[in-house]
């Protein structure tokens, strides 16, 4: 039996077994289970385009709490990098491909640190379909009929795929044509035709895509439809911060009094030539806290009519990203349209779409040769076969009170079974707490509950380990 399994490695999954291994002072073994793929890059930071960039500056990115320039002073030491201006490339936005390098890179350098420790570090290229407790034993059931036991478990799975558009059809989505996961390479390529593309949504994994197809060779037409059309906003390149925000949080308020502070500060801010992206910027560091002071109420409130405009200014692209969509929308190869998806229907020639365009308040139709969908990750789970929604109807655990995620103590990142009660071994972090926290999916917040977690299995399950992150 395993002291520590990781389902999940991505950041979250990586960063949890790196801190975990560097804060132990005795033998113990951990496995972490993904598909091969997915080892210590996961999904966001093994991409099918060089041009997908970070959508935070390098001196912002390192994967440790304590240790703000690692990002930054590990680029400086690679190839491409070594004699360049250091200031600069601290306010640059790299390629996620050389991020995935650097986890790599940290993730190899732990591991001669785990050797030197006695420490087993096992991998298990595999699938999660089941989990089962007793008792103080976690049983894992795996895809090919395997089992792998464990003390303590650590759901660090990452985002779920988009949820398929409500659709008259719903044959449709058996179309070899069609596309769920745009973060699959297959999405993009093998074009056999220069018929238009249609892509589902218009933020950030939309940008991704395009420049995907790009790559690719596509020449044609790509369509773009979502609710509010193309909103995403170029990062400032300025580096003023907007600092005049703090001390009016120190209390707890109600989303009222949020939205009134923050009206307040954006029109201050303009005066002082700050930008309401940045004032919405200086919110981040109390966002955890805010977030779980309001009521459920509240925040169902701010999903149904704040959520749009906090995502669209808090989730920006580099400028040279945002340049190169709207050059594509001025050469006309990218048409960006408001609107909502009625019906797809796959024929001889090619895809016929139904779609309300809201500009011109009428249903139109295009012809496309095939549709990706980049409407963002799926975050209710009962939507979702799998080991979630086995473990949901079981009752050992339940999903948060808005549907983002899983229910648990983010003080412990214990998962919480039905009854409210919390597991002794069985944790979460990173997007499966949404819910919970709401800004739970960057590395600005991750590398802090990997950190945090580790702490906890350290205190838990390796009483012995040091409480302090020792990383050279």
């Amino acid at each position: 039996m395993d002291d520590v399994v990781i389902i999940g490695a991505g950041f979250c999954g990586t960063m949890v077994a790196v801190n975990l291994i560097l804060k132990s002072n005795v033998p113990l073994s951990i496995s972490i289970i993904d598909r091969a793929e997915h080892f210590n890059k996961g999904i966001a930071y093994n991409p099918y385009s060089k041009n997908h960039l970070l959508n935070v500056p390098t001196g912002k990115m390192s994967a440790f709490p304590n240790k703000p320039d690692h990002f930054l002073d590990w680029v400086m030491k690679t190839p491409d990098f070594i004699g360049k201006d250091k200031s600069v490339i601290s306010s640059s936005f790299l390629p996620r491909s050389l991020y995935g390098d650097y986890l790599k890179s940290i993730w190899n350098d732990t591991q001669k640190i785990a050797k030197s420790k006695k420490i087993m570090v096992k991998t298990i290229d595999g699938f999660v379909k089941e989990l089962d407790i007793q008792g103080k034993k976690t049983i894992i059931r795996l895809e090919d009929g395997c089992d792998v036991l464990a003390k303590a478990c650590v759901l660090a799975t990452g985002n779920q795929p988009p949820r398929n558009q409500k659709i008259k059809n719903l044959d449709f989505y058996k179309s070899q044509k069609y596309f769920q996961n745009p973060w699959k390479i297959a999405s993009v390529t093998n074009i056999a035709s220069d018929l238009p593309i249609l892509v589902i949504g218009n933020g950030l994994t939309m940008v991704d895509t395009v420049f995907g197809l790009l790559e690719s060779g596509f020449k044609g037409q790509i369509h773009a439809i979502s609710p509010n059309g193309f909103n995403l906003l170029p990062h400032e390149h300025s580096g003023a911060t907007y600092t005049k925000l703090q001390e009016e949080l120190a209390e707890p308020l109600a989303l009222s009094q949020l939205v009134s502070l923050a009206n307040k500060h954006i029109k201050g801010a303009k005066r002082h030539e700050h930008t309401a992206p940045s004032v919405i910027d200086a919110f981040r560091p109390f966002a955890q806290k805010l977030w779980k002071n309001l009521s459920v109420s509240e925040k169902h409130l701010f999903m149904a009519r704040l959520r749009h405009l906090w995502n669209v200014a808090r989730h920006r692209i580099p400028q040279q990203s945002h340049d190169k969509i709207r050059q594509l929308q001025i050469d006309g190869q990218l048409s960006v349209k408001s609107g909502r998806i009625i019906d797809l229907k796959e024929t001889e020639k090619g895809i016929d779409v139904s779609y309300f365009d809201k500009q011109e308040n009428k249903t139109k139709a295009l012809q496309v040769f095939r549709i990706i969908n980049c409407t963002g990750p799926e975050s209710d789970l009962m939507k979702i076969d799998g080991l979630f929604k086995k473990c949901i109807s079981r009752g050992m655990m339940q999903q948060d009170a808005l549907n983002l995620g899983i229910s648990a103590d983010t003080s412990t990142f214990q998962v919480k079974k039905a009854d409210g009660n919390v597991h002794d071994n069985l944790f979460t972090l990173g997007s499966n707490l949404k819910g919970e926290l709401w800004e739970s999916t960057a590395v600005n917040e991750l590398k802090v509950q990997a950190e945090q977690l580790a702490d906890v299995l350290c205190k838990t399950h390796t009483p012995s380990c040091k409480t302090e992150l020792i990383y050279d």
